[in-house]
């Protein structure tokens, strides 16, 4: 049985009747809907300042984008990315558009419909965390996250599908939605756990988006789907309101189509938060535009590390390899120092037992603080059976005993965990000996799977240099393998070096422009 049928039925019929509703409203305004496809948020807003659009005709054209694309059969197979539509997104709109008309000028993200991973609180909207036993739960408030974004005006578009209670970085997939796959080749995985965000962006079914990485499910979909992703420092966002996975390596950030807009969101998403104690550490550096560090030759004079450990192995896809090598000329020839290879001196030991983490103890503390949630505890949840087969063995380990070998708890945060600290220390003073800015590596070193394989090699090479550490890294479109399948390069460097890693891929990006939208989903036909 479809579990997901009864909340497919609601979306669709709601989209039919925005539908109708759209193209009576255009009828009678004489106005002729946009072309959304690849756009930018400076590209939009500018649209609204000129007059040539409105926030309502933004949002209109992505409803009709997700109402024609994310469930429409190709070759058999839909994308399958959203889970529940804002049914307030149109009146949101409105408020925006008179808000300018009063004011005649835009917060931050005016008129920018955003979709948001459904692990985020959204008042009044379902939040699942992918679960089928938290359908129809609805808080009361925001995630702070959502709150910022909502102040700089941008609009809540969606939730978005993801990885069962974040529990895979290779599919997303949920008993709450089904499979989410990629709209470059829809017999692919999207990666997960935010690959509901990562595939709705690429297909222009929202402007941005919102995801959450607790070892790759920022930086591995923003890739698998040719976008821009970053996981930012630990502390540097807040993770209040936020379904956890484990608490102290997780951490939200943006999911964009280009660097200058993963920039401006999270220009509006970074600070401190009372509700979340790690972000105390942001009070201690100025807040940052970081669109500001949106320069053409900001590679000029960096040293950049390049990780071969990652990507200099038989497993690695030569195509893959092709691709990092080409973009480590890139960086080169833009004015960067390239320091090949670099090594961290004693890694393998150190990375051992890095891993950490209660998902029972952390979900159940997310659970205590929403009394009008389904279930208010791990057990009954597993208790319920309302989970995929894929995720039994982790969510039924969660909360059986502890083995002797199990860092389950205490799991202290990223600044104060042993293990981490001489991981980080470690990285740091490697770093700091050939006087490095920042490391790179292909993001994946292997191309996306199949929906459905298990056993072919993943590639996935992020869950340790930036999760381990709390340090932030980026990923940017390097090019696409397979003629169709997309490769990202990642950047990390030290704790709050978020400004200089955006000034370098924003460098790289417009020199190899890489980015592409999905042929699957092209623009509408009364589209313009």
């Amino acid at each position: 049985m479809d579990t997901a049928m009864p909340i497919r039925r609601t979306v669709a019929y709601f989209l039919l009747a925005f539908c109708f509703a759209a193209d009576v409203a255009a009828a009678q305004s004489n106005s002729a809907p946009i072309d959304v496809v690849g756009t930018t948020i400076s590209e939009t807003q500018q649209a609204i300042r000129d007059g040539r659009t409105t926030c309502r005709a933004v949002v209109e054209a992505y409803l009709r984008r997700i109402a024609v694309y994310d469930q429409k059969p190709i070759n058999g197979l839909r994308l399958n990315a959203i889970i529940t539509v804002n049914p307030d997104a149109l009146a949101e709109a409105d408020a925006c558009d008179g808000n300018f008309r009063a004011t005649h000028s835009l917060p931050p993200l005016s008129g920018i419909a955003v979709l948001i991973k459904d692990n985020y609180d959204t008042r009044n909207l379902q939040t699942t965390g992918g679960s089928l036993a938290m359908k129809d739960f609805a808080p009361t408030t925001d995630a702070t996250m959502v709150t910022r974004l909502r102040a700089a005006g941008a609009i809540i578009l969606a939730k978005t599908n993801m990885a069962e209670w974040a529990f895979s970085p290779y599919v997303t997939e949920s008993s709450i939605a089904g499979i989410t796959r990629n709209p470059y080749d829809l017999t692919r995985v999207p990666a997960g756990s935010s690959g509901g965000t990562a595939a709705a962006v690429a297909a222009s079914l929202g402007e941005s988006g919102l995801g959450t990485d607790t070892g790759n499910s920022i930086r591995g979909p923003s890739s698998h789907n040719d976008l821009v992703g970053i996981r930012p420092t630990i502390g540097l966002t807040s993770r209040a309101g936020i379904i956890p996975l484990f608490a102290h390596n997780d951490v939200g950030g943006p999911i964009t189509r280009s660097v200058a807009d993963a920039a401006a969101l999270l220009t509006v998403l970074a600070g401190p938060d009372p509700a979340d104690p790690v972000t105390a550490l942001a009070a201690e550096h100025p807040h940052v535009d970081y669109t500001q560090s949106l320069d053409r030759h900001g590679l000029r004079g960096a040293r950049i590390g390049v990780y071969r450990e990652y990507f200099s192995t038989p497993k690695t896809e030569p195509e893959i390899k092709a691709l990092t090598e080409a973009a480590i000329n890139v960086l080169q020839h833009e004015g960067a120092t390239i320091v090949d290879n670099f090594t961290i001196p004693n890694e393998k030991a150190l990375e051992e037992n890095l891993w950490c983490g209660d998902f029972e103890a952390d979900l159940n503390a997310y659970l205590a603080q929403h009394p009008n949630a389904p279930y208010h505890d791990l057990k009954s949840i597993v208790a319920s059976g309302l989970y995929l087969p894929y995720i039994g063995d982790e969510i039924r380990g969660a909360v059986a005993p502890p083995k002797p070998d199990d860092r389950r708890t205490p799991c202290p945060d990223v600044y104060h965990d042993v293990p981490k600290i001489a991981f980080r220390n470690a990285l740091t003073a490697a770093m700091a000996a050939q006087h490095i800015d920042a490391i790179v590596y292909p993001t994946w070193s292997n191309a996306p799977r199949k929906v459905g394989d298990v056993s072919s090699p993943a590639g996935d090479n992020s869950q340790v240099l930036s999760p381990q550490t709390g340090f932030p890294a980026i990923t940017v479109p390097m090019g696409f393998t397979h003629e169709t399948l997309p490769a990202g390069l990642t950047f990390v460097g030290p704790a709050f070096s978020e400004a200089t890693l955006i000034r370098y891929a924003y460098d790289f990006e417009q020199t190899v422009h890489q980015r592409k939208d999905p042929p699957l989903f092209p623009p509408l036909p009364d589209s313009k």
